[in-house]
């Protein structure tokens, strides 16, 4: 006997239990994913780390945040900003000297010399000199000096070129080829940098040097002889001061002592003068009173200084000599042996 099944009634299937190896499993992550973000991650410190700089000793620093100056003057030391590229740091070494060129390439490149016509200058006396300067400067203001122009080295060379141009036109070639060299720079560095000032370029100017002068190479013979014949004209000059140095003090003292010496005379002569006076106002006073005596005394004082080595025999008007007044001595000495024989003298009659 058969069995039908009706197909309106729903016949459910027997459930098994679910075994092991049929449970849905979960899918493990690949090693790719990890070393990923593990990459994301240290680009992430890296970019962090961009934002902590360090400024050295002899430097200093300009920060921007978006293009706009935020800190206009770091200092040494480390500092922490925004990350790159929100802000953006701007080291410049400020102590460090820079230089611009007037008139040719430095002189200690291989190729460096004077370019012709940058280096001609025209003198106030219409003469054209060949000219190269160097100029020495350092920042002053990082901000203005990073920002204000695009080329600073250019903007310093045009403003000292142009003040030196000035300056040249106001000199003669040969004050300029001689005397005028330290002026010329000294008044360049100062007037060129109240130009750069003014352009606001945030730099000091501390030197301004012409490394080479000289005229043009058609005239440079000419010049040459111009220029040792001017020295030979200071050399001769020096001599002559120094002459005159030497001789005019010696001509002061010799003068001095022949003023001393008649001032000295003078004295002498007035002082003898006087005593002769006073010597004979009072052998006029004796005379008044005792002429004979007096005139008998006169003539024998006058006597022995006119005959002051001759012996000497006294007689009066008379002639009456005392014999017992000669004295017959021997002679000393061979001179006294020589002497003539005495002499007689006869005093004035009174």
């Amino acid at each position: 006997m058969s069995t039908v099944l009706d197909p309106t009634v729903a016949v459910e299937p027997t459930k098994r239990p679910a075994s092991p190896s049929n449970r849905p499993v979960e899918k493990e992550r690949p090693p790719t994913w990890n070393r990923r973000r593990l990459i994301a991650a240290v680009a992430a410190a890296l970019w962090l780390l961009t934002g902590v700089y360090i400024i050295g000793p002899d430097q200093q620093a300009v920060v921007t945040r978006f293009g706009e100056i935020v800190e206009r003057r770091v200092l040494p030391g480390i500092h922490l900003t925004w990350p790159y590229p929100i802000a953006e740091v701007h080291k410049l070494k400020v102590l460090q000297r820079q230089r611009a060129f007037i008139g040719g390439a430095p002189a200690d490149q291989p190729l460096g010399q004077v370019e012709p016509l940058a280096s001609q200058f025209l003198t106030g006396d219409q003469n054209l000199i060949n000219i190269r300067t160097v100029v020495q400067y350092s920042v002053a203001t990082p901000d203005e000096y990073l920002f204000r122009a695009e080329d600073v080295g250019q903007a310093i060379s045009a403003a000292t070129e142009a003040e030196l141009s000035r300056q040249i036109s106001l000199r003669n070639v040969d004050d300029v080829l001689t005397t005028e060299k330290v002026a010329i720079q000294e008044t360049v560095r100062l007037q060129a940098q109240q130009l750069v000032d003014q352009y606001g370029l945030g730099v000091v100017l501390s030197t301004v040097s012409i490394e080479y002068i000289a005229p043009p190479a058609e005239t440079a013979a000419s010049f040459r002889d111009v220029a040792s014949a001017r020295a030979d004209s200071v050399r001769i000059i020096n001599e002559a001061q120094g002459y005159a140095n030497d001789l005019i003090p010696r001509a002061r003292g010799e003068a001095t002592k022949l003023l001393e010496e008649s001032q000295a005379y003078r004295q002498r002569s007035v002082d003898e003068a006087q005593g002769d006076a006073a010597r004979f106002a009072q052998l006029a006073a004796e005379y008044s009173r005792t002429p004979a005596l007096t005139r008998s005394r006169l003539y024998l004082e006058t006597m022995e200084e006119v005959l002051p080595r001759l012996k000497k025999t006294i007689v009066d008007s008379a002639g009456n000599l005392d014999m017992t007044i000669i004295r017959r001595e021997p002679a000393s000495s061979p001179s006294e042996a020589t002497l003539p024989p005495p002499t007689t003298a006869f005093p004035p009659a009174p």
